[in-house]
């Protein structure tokens, strides 16, 4: 049994080398590998082969070779190369591979051997995947030596790129084969994975806005709610002086109410508005937010899947670390807090609380919160829901071919 099945896996194989477009993906992955390798990094800039870049500002005490390096294999190397163009050229090489076999009269001799049919199409589908583990390998592998030589650290994290784009392949894969199951042709097994994928990455792409949404409501509403404090609490103090002042007897245990500091300072109630109009914004929110979470967990996680090699690599805490220094780097963006009495509070507290109602929400702390968003959500849901998909339709293409006549 297992020489028929290696005997049918490699001849899967050799069809799939056998096409040009094989080598051609081959090649241009090593003229990737080798651009990625040309660029370089010291203490005067960026540099590409002899040529300096000037336009980017940027050198190697801001930024270690390693971590630029890092960098352009996160966001070209494997976000454009092995996510867009490398998967794409691969879908092409292995569209055919089920259509292939069931027309032209290759299934008759198929199963007139001794083999069955289930075994038959996963074994075909597993070629169709080293198909795909190969160029991935070699290109992870490459990139690898390139930053261990160029940037001098040896990050072997960086070859979980291998199974996580495998399996952000095979999430596609498995949707192809059975199309191609199904229609026994190349092109509509072709078109309608890519109209599959450009489905899931317009479900990202709106969940990626409502997760930033809710992270700068987020944001927004703990800062109304800080500011609310702030002025509840001081605006109080005055008008418990003012009461001191005036001559009036007040008990120890007085407080003064909401009413009182809003006829006190009338931005009060604006912030108090602002405040709640935040949190109602939330409220909305949260419905369609779960309702886009439970259309995910049915469907493969392609975005996810791939941003677990960036978990990996990064802490959330290295990318907190990381803000901090640019804060550091720009001091003059936050304000000192300066201290004030309360009779200049008295002669400023109605303009502060105006100028409180506007929040600016800084983005790298909307960004930082959406990341801590994402990495919520645990690889088990992300890769178990997919392969989950994935099994459900492996499993609904193997009955399909088991039960056909060819």
């Amino acid at each position: 049994m297992i020489t028929q099945t290696l005997a049918i896996f490699l001849d899967a194989y050799r069809e799939l080398n056998s096409r040009k477009l094989f080598w051609i993906t081959m090649a241009l992955s090593g003229l990737v590998v080798l651009v990625y390798a040309a660029i370089g990094i010291d203490k005067n800039g960026v540099s590409f082969l002899w040529f300096r870049l000037g336009f980017i500002e940027i050198t190697s005490e801001q930024m270690p070779p390693e971590l630029l390096y890092k960098q352009i294999f996160m966001q070209l190397g494997l976000g454009l190369w092995l996510t867009w163009i490398a998967t794409i050229l691969a879908l092409i090489s292995t569209a055919g591979i089920v259509p292939d076999m069931i027309t032209g009269g290759s299934i008759e001799m198929l199963l007139s051997k001794p083999i069955s049919r289930m075994r038959l199409f996963l074994t075909r589908y597993a070629a169709g995947l080293l198909f795909a583990t190969l160029q991935v390998g070699v290109f992870s592998v490459a990139c690898l030596l390139v930053i261990g030589i160029r940037g001098g650290v040896w990050e072997f994290k960086l070859l979980l790129a291998i199974p996580l784009v495998i399996a952000f392949f095979s999430y596609l894969f498995s949707f192809c084969a059975l199309v191609g199951l199904l229609t026994r042709s190349t092109i509509a097994a072709l078109l309608l994975t890519i109209l599959f994928w450009f489905m899931l990455f317009i479900l990202n792409s709106g969940d990626a806005v409502l997760v930033s949404l809710k992270a700068q409501l987020d944001l927004k509403h703990e800062a109304l709610t800080r500011q609310v404090e702030q002025v509840r609490t001081s605006t109080g103090k005055l008008i418990l002086r003012k009461k001191e002042k005036s001559g009036e007897e007040v008990s120890k245990d007085y407080v003064p109410t909401d009413e009182e500091i809003a006829k006190f300072n009338p931005w009060f109630t604006t912030l108090v508005d602002k405040r709640d109009d935040a949190a109602e914004s939330l409220k909305k929110l949260k419905p369609w937010s779960k309702s886009l979470f439970a259309v995910k967990t049915m469907l493969p996680k392609t975005n996810e899947t791939i941003l677990l090699l960036e978990r990996s690599l990064y802490s959330i805490q290295d990318l907190k670390s990381a803000q901090a220094r640019i804060e550091e780097k720009n001091p003059d963006q936050t304000a000192p807090k300066s201290e004030h009495t309360a009779e200049s509070n008295n002669t400023k507290n109605t303009d502060d609380a105006k100028r409180s109602a506007t929040v600016n929400v800084d983005q790298r702390d909307v960004k930082l919160k959406t990341q801590e968003a994402y990495r919520s959500r645990s690889a088990w849901w992300i890769l178990g829901t997919s392969f989950a998909y994935e099994a459900f339709l492996l499993l609904l293409s193997t009955i399909l071919f088991s039960r056909r006549d060819f």
